[in-house]
């Protein structure tokens, strides 16, 4: 059940879970021999993909706690992030902690601060998933693994994107619009909105399907 969040009337109150839960599946079919593997997001190698992800989540969780820290995770830097060797173990930990911390109600209201921006906490919530369903998607498609997005969390996503879609301000994290064919699938409307394009695939990818 989704229920108005106090400070920010525009948004609701929705779970995490399923998209974390999904993501944290995926690592388990991440071998060694994917690190270094292209990744739908040009700066990013599946390694630095994945210190990307250890980053983020970090930084949303404190968000939810509104306890201010390094928020790595917004905006993207320069250089890329450096992947811990203890990220099999860190990111399912830091996975669980970020639903558990938008699980509690007080995280919905007022503001918090991620990468150094005031937003409301809503809109935080927005983004977090936001990150979790689009590098999910580069995750899986960098390493040749299936796919699959509940269609709440994509509404939620496709609300977040879809008003900048036309706005030529947008931030550098969403990338450019990727247009998609007339009907394309809900996953692959969000996905273009998310600057990504739907057919990307990888050596990597085409490794794990022959």
């Amino acid at each position: 059940m989704t229920t108005t969040a106090t400070a920010a009337p525009t948004c609701v109150v929705f779970d995490l879970e399923p998209a974390a839960r999904r993501l944290d599946r995926l690592l388990d079919g991440v071998t060694d021999a994917d690190l270094e593997a292209a990744t739908p997001c040009e700066e990013f190698t599946v390694r630095d993909l994945l210190a990307h992800l250890v980053d983020l989540t970090a930084a949303f969780r404190d968000a939810a706690r509104k306890r201010p820290g390094s928020e790595p995770g917004l905006p993207r830097t320069p250089a890329p992030p450096v992947l811990p060797g203890s990220w099999r173990w860190l990111l399912p930990q830091q996975l669980a902690a970020l639903v558990d911390a938008w699980h509690q109600r007080d995280s919905w209201a007022g503001e918090t601060a991620v990468g150094g921006t005031v937003v409301p906490a809503g809109v935080a919530a927005q983004i977090a998933l936001d990150e979790l369903v689009l590098h999910g998607w580069d995750l899986a498609r960098a390493t040749g693994q299936t796919f699959a997005c509940d269609r709440s969390s994509l509404q939620v996503v496709y609300a977040l994107l879809a008003p900048e879609a036309d706005n030529p301000a947008r931030a550098p994290m969403f990338g450019p619009v990727v247009d998609v064919p007339d009907g394309s699938s809900f996953l692959d409307r969000v996905v273009g909105l998310g600057g990504r394009d739907p057919r990307w695939s990888s050596r990597a990818a085409e490794r794990h399907t022959r």
